[in-house]
């Protein structure tokens, strides 16, 4: 299985602007700039995507582990925040925070045990292996 994303730039990184579009089409010619990535400009960023790709990944993958158990997965709602270091100039740390209704037969532990699993397997984890990846879970 492969997915494909294309960007598209033209001019410097203050003043120059581009465009994002995806495969699916969710993204479809998508704006970015300097001003989106590093102020508060309308449109698109490469660390919101990486933010929406990992939120995502991690709830899919704690659904997935607990469909396998037998349970009947509730309400799960993840954010992930992505820390840019301006200085050394890369992503130095995602917070993931994880809201969950509470599943009939499962205890808080055992959710949290599985929810910390997801966080070390999901596939986009695995991927930003080198950076430090945090988890809070709400579980209710």
């Amino acid at each position: 299985m492969k997915r494909t994303a294309k960007a598209f730039w033209q001019g410097d990184l203050k003043s120059g602007q581009g465009h994002l579009t995806t495969q699916s089409g969710v993204l479809n010619e998508t704006q970015y700039s300097f001003n989106t990535r590093f102020a508060d400009g309308i449109g698109s960023n490469p660390e919101e995507l990486l933010a929406a790709a990992h939120a995502g990944c991690f709830t899919m993958a704690i659904a997935h582990t607990l469909s396998q158990q037998g349970f009947i997965p509730g309400e799960m709602d993840t954010t992930a925040i992505v820390s840019l270091d301006m200085i050394k100039g890369g992503i130095s740390q995602i917070d993931l925070q994880l809201n969950a209704t509470a599943i009939d037969g499962l205890s808080a532990e055992e959710f949290e045990k599985q929810a910390f699993n997801a966080k070390e397997n999901c596939v986009i984890s695995k991927a930003l292996a080198g950076i430090h990846i945090t988890l809070t879970v709400n579980y209710q």
